[in-house]
């Protein structure tokens, strides 16, 4: 434990870079009122609508909190949710430079309804989603490929955030390979291609996409180690950390046996919208900081843990993660 705090100690300043697609992630609250006359459903009295980094942009913002110095590459639209979403990235603490704002794209927006009786707790009960559905152009993706350049060869390490939006693809994927080399780490949080970002150090699947990405359905911990192994081999990376929820995490190293690492926290989580952000996050902020695999991916377990017991999307602060070492190694 005293190992992982003196990690969590060298957090601050490092240089992180995320590449990829930062998402308006909305909640609008309401407390149910009566039943429509109208239809069979619930009408709302609307209470309040929170906007907050999704995507890249929720990566972005837990390496912030965690004390990084964290640098965006990202498109968003020049509308509303667009400049509210610069305002929050850039008074969290990232930077934003590399950040375009496009005429007439409209920024990806996951917008989330949740209801409830006036003394219960608020319930997601639908979700709406809107995108450009445009792929960027040229242009942009010329001032993408620029601003890569000119950001990652100073980090401690990057991370690609694909949520196929159009700002992270493999032709991206091999400048940021041939800007880092071999000495900078790369980790990758694909949500739909994994197998189209090969060759780099390190990624976060879940459980079923290791199973989506094979075609291999696995029934007891064994067959997850041999999946993850052989899909580790494939992709050419040196280790695959697998996040499991509840079951927690699975380290798949080169030339190291498969480690196990329990759940972190209350088995009862509140809400995973944008866990998978703070894990890669805390993940690559460890390895920018010099941690083992095994050690960074217990740092990620530990703000996991964390991060499922809040509401929305939400970050972790590196305060947050001493404390929980500090519990742990109390008991």
């Amino acid at each position: 434990m005293n190992r992982l705090a003196q990690i969590v100690e060298s957090f601050s300043e490092k240089p992180v870079v995320v590449i990829g697609d930062t998402i308006a992630d909305q909640f609008i609250y309401g407390e149910i009122s009566r039943v429509s006359r109208e239809a069979p459903v619930f009408i709302l009295r609307h209470e309040h609508t929170e906007t907050t980094p999704g995507g890249a942009g929720n990566c972005a913002a837990n390496l912030a909190a965690l004390g990084a110095n964290v640098a965006l590459i990202s498109v968003l639209g020049k509308d509303k949710a667009g400049q509210i979403l610069s305002v929050k990235l850039r008074d969290a603490g990232v930077n934003c430079d590399g950040v375009l704002l496009e005429d007439g794209r409209q920024t990806t927006t996951k917008v989330r309804v949740l209801a409830g009786q006036i003394h219960s707790t608020r319930q997601q009960v639908i979700r709406i989603d809107y995108d450009s559905g445009d792929a960027l152009s040229a242009e942009l993706l010329e001032m993408v490929r620029t601003n890569i350049n000119k950001t990652v060869a100073g980090a401690g390490a990057v991370i690609i955030s694909d949520y196929n939006y159009g700002v992270a693809d493999p032709k991206m994927a091999q400048l940021v390979r041939e800007a880092a080399g071999q000495r900078i780490p790369v980790l990758v949080d694909s949500r739909f291609r994994l197998s189209e970002f090969s060759n780099f150090t390190s990624a976060t699947p879940n459980e079923d996409e290791v199973e989506q990405l094979l075609g291999i359905k696995h029934t007891d911990q064994a067959a997850l180690e041999s999946a993850a192994e052989q899909l580790r081999e494939r992709l050419g990376y040196k280790a695959l950390l697998v996040t499991r929820g509840g079951h927690g995490m699975t380290l798949i190293e080169g030339n190291a046996a498969p480690l196990h690492i329990d759940a972190a926290g209350s088995s009862q989580p509140v809400d995973g919208t944008g866990a998978g952000d703070t894990v890669i996050a805390t993940y690559a902020l460890a390895l920018a900081s010099g941690a083992s695999f095994a050690d960074a991916a217990r740092l990620a377990n530990f703000a996991g843990g964390l991060v499922v017991m809040k509401r929305g999307t939400a970050t972790v602060s590196s305060d947050e993660l001493f404390a929980a070492i500090a519990q742990v190694e109390s008991e």
